[in-house]
């Protein structure tokens, strides 16, 4: 598949082995004196490396190369001794920049809804109280991080028997009670059809369907013509996967009103 993957310049590479340890995944080793990207589905091409180099000696371009496969980087990790240093044991979750490290969230007591994969951290008891419209008390419905399409890979935990939504990024930003009405006990997947790649897009949500047992898909969207794009997006999709399932597409006002 056509993605972003890391290269390592040989060339500029000094061996000095600090992009080691920041690689999550122990994707990179130094080989013969040079730091080597030892297999194209270890790396989320994500970069966390990149500003631990002192030679500029790594970049990230788009390439044909295997999929991130977060399977192998766990079985990778436990055959090689473990996380990297700083990043914990047993549990690998997803990226060394910790915007994209995969966390699934237990609902608040009495709160009702959430992702039904299991969960990594749990909110505090005192978060579970009443919503009222004091300013920052309404509590989250949001049951996983990340939530941008570009750095949820495939084979999240979250995304296992879940109802997705899929939301246009403007969409919370407009729509008031996008959390009360569209996010309670759902996995949530954001992006925008006209500035991001919507190829690559087609490509991950094509293998979300194939690989979890995903419930029903929800398409939030804005009514600017562009924005459409999104509800193409994920048609091409399930017919691209094989599966049928509850599919529902939204439209929300510029105004945020819902149409």
């Amino acid at each position: 598949m056509l993605r972003e993957i890391v290269r390592i310049d040989e060339n500029k590479c000094d061996g000095c082995g600090l992009c080691v340890p920041a690689c999550a995944e122990g994707a990179i080793k130094i080989i013969d004196g040079k730091a080597r990207l030892i297999a194209d589905n270890l790396c989320d091409g994500l970069g966390a490396c990149l500003g631990h180099c002192p030679k500029d000696a790594i970049i990230i371009e788009k390439r044909n190369a295997d999929a991130f496969d977060e399977v192998a980087v766990e079985e990778h990790l436990h055959k090689d001794g473990g996380a990297p240093a700083g990043h914990g044991h047993g549990h690998h979750h997803g990226g060394g920049c910790p915007s994209a490290q995969v966390k699934s969230f237990t609902p608040p007591t009495g709160h009702g809804g959430g992702c039904p994969s299991a969960a990594l951290r749990s909110f505090d008891a005192e978060k579970a109280a009443t919503p009222t419209n004091e300013e920052g008390q309404r509590p989250t419905e949001l049951r996983q991080w990340p939530v941008q399409m570009h750095l949820i890979p495939p084979t999240a935990p979250f995304l296992k028997g879940a109802d997705v939504v899929f939301a246009a990024d403007c969409v919370p930003f407009a729509y008031a009670d996008f959390h009360k009405d569209f996010l309670k006990g759902k996995a949530l997947l954001i992006g925008c059809p006209k500035l991001d790649d919507g190829q690559a897009y087609l490509e991950k949500l094509t293998a979300m369907l194939q690989q979890n047992d995903i419930k029903s898909l929800t398409i939030l969207h804005m009514e600017v013509p562009c924005c459409s794009g999104l509800i193409a997006i994920a048609r091409q999709a399930l017919a691209a996967s094989g599966k049928e399932i509850p599919f529902e597409t939204i439209k929300i006002g510029i105004q945020g009103d819902r149409k």
